[in-house]
């Protein structure tokens, strides 16, 4: 039988991308999902791709910058199938800029969305997730741990995460939940390489690239679902995709000019 049979997830930002695929290959291993999304028609649209396919799926829009809407999702996810032993903090937005152009209006914004909302579902989720020794994912990104040029406000929201994630481990691990950070390049999408047209008209064109121009493929997102959930079962502290980024990441802390150095020639 698999692990998830019977198991109760909420996938924030689920219904479409990574989160949609996160959701679909849970209910391919029989667990039960609620997907939380902003836009009601896409939202609708994952849940009966679930349903479609035979799985127990429900949805809930949720703006996970409001803290009561994320409370009502905790409820209604508890409502609808009696437990949860599992939260997925995958909503996030990536954004471009020149450091020295990004306001502090745009990186409250983005530290709203891509890092505060993470601990305001954490915590509304946690007395449950602790009751059934369950597991927390924060979708962070290879910017959690190296900055590129032209990321605007991103690096410094998804490096919040990669800290408040350690947090989390070290004082939720001894009541046996467990919690896993994923680091990824680039996911595949049909859009790469034209959705930061309009902020990168005075940047440089490697910036409108996927990973601001770093040289990666693009992860498949049924793939990186697979391997988050098998992180899960084997309840791993951190994913890296691809693993090689482990090194740079090394070698940027130990020796910070080399580890700029390498970064730059990536970006050319």
């Amino acid at each position: 039988m698999s692990y998830w049979q019977g198991k109760v997830a909420i996938v924030t930002g689920g219904s479409a991308g990574l989160g949609l695929a996160i959701a679909e290959a849970l209910g391919d291993r029989g667990a039960s999902v609620m997907i939380a999304a902003r836009d009601g028609g896409r939202l609708h649209e994952a849940v009966g791709r679930l349903q479609q396919k035979g799985h127990r799926g429900a949805g809930f829009a949720t703006d996970v910058t409001d803290a009561e809407q994320v409370d009502s999702l905790i409820d209604r996810t508890i409502s609808e199938f009696g437990r949860l032993d599992m939260l997925v903090n995958n909503v996030g937005r990536s954004t471009r800029g020149n450091v020295l152009d990004t306001g502090p209006d745009e990186f409250r914004e983005l530290l709203e969305l891509n890092f505060l909302s993470v601990v305001r579902c954490t915590q509304a989720a946690a007395p449950h997730l602790i009751e059934s020794r369950g597991h927390v994912v924060n979708i962070g990104s290879l910017a959690s741990k190296s900055v590129s040029k032209f990321l605007g406000a991103y690096p410094a929201s998804k490096f919040a995460v990669a800290a408040y994630s350690q947090q989390l481990r070290l004082e939720l691990q001894p009541q046996g939940v467990h919690v896993l950070l994923v680091c990824p390049g680039p996911i595949a999408r049909e859009d790469a390489g034209q959705r930061y047209d309009a902020e990168t008209r005075d940047l440089p064109d490697s910036a409108r690239q996927p990973g601001g121009g770093v040289k990666l493929r693009g992860i498949p997102p049924d793939r990186l679902a697979a391997r988050i959930l098998r992180a899960c079962e084997q309840r791993r502290l951190e994913l890296i995709v691809p693993a090689r980024a482990r090194w740079l990441f090394a070698i940027s802390q130990l020796w910070p000019s080399l580890g700029d150095r390498i970064i730059a020639k990536m970006n050319s």
